[in-house]
């Protein structure tokens, strides 16, 4: 991600996801090339579509990012319909059971995202974040005009580990009681919550 940018862009477009948001395809311990293109951390983020909070807040956070890139735009709104937007259909877009119900957002960065724990410190095992495990994500929303694509992208900050190893103990009875402790205590969050 390119730091001029970042530090450019308002805190109405970034936001922080609820705690079931579930990461997938997860490249976020090092990069990679897709297809060819320059080497990025990124990943699919899988947001139920009864996370009426997150995905409230991703809606208010793009609409920010089309406001701030009028610029690009050659100085006029779009309309929105005409723009290609970041918050995808599962159930239309994925044949894949762990999509559905949910909504999906790519997102990537040049640089590193910060991993860390609850208590906000590094997490330096890739065993403890992975494709699969559930966690809260600090995400960005920015503008772009490039050879005729026109639309708002979604930039990777932070991973922020919510129920470690969810993934794995889902496998097993008796853990319904975190899936439900995980439901009352999730709502998006500001980045000066954490």
């Amino acid at each position: 991600m390119n730091l001029r940018r970042k530090n450019n862009m308002s805190q109405q477009t970034k936001i922080v996801t609820g705690i079931n948001t579930r990461l997938s395809y997860a490249n976020i311990w090092e990069p990679k090339s897709i297809n060819g293109s320059k080497e990025k951390y990124s990943v699919s983020l899988i947001i139920s579509k009864s996370d009426q909070k997150t995905v409230a807040a991703i809606e208010k956070a793009i609409d920010a990012a089309i406001q701030e890139g009028i610029g690009k735009f050659g100085g006029k709104k779009p309309n929105k319909a005409t723009l290609k937007l970041p918050l995808r259909d599962g159930d239309v877009e994925r044949d894949d059971e762990a999509y559905q119900n949910s909504y999906f957002i790519n997102a990537n960065s040049i640089t590193a995202p910060q991993i860390v724990d609850k208590h906000v410190q590094p997490i330096l095992d890739r065993n403890e974040v992975y494709s699969g495990c559930y966690a809260r994500v600090s995400i960005n929303f920015y503008a772009f005009n490039t050879n005729g694509n026109r639309g708002i992208a979604c930039g990777l900050d932070l991973v922020l580990e919510a129920v470690p190893n969810l993934a794995l103990c889902a496998q097993f009875a008796g853990c319904d009681h975190i899936l439900i402790q995980a439901n009352v205590l999730q709502k998006p969050l500001l980045l000066n919550e954490l």
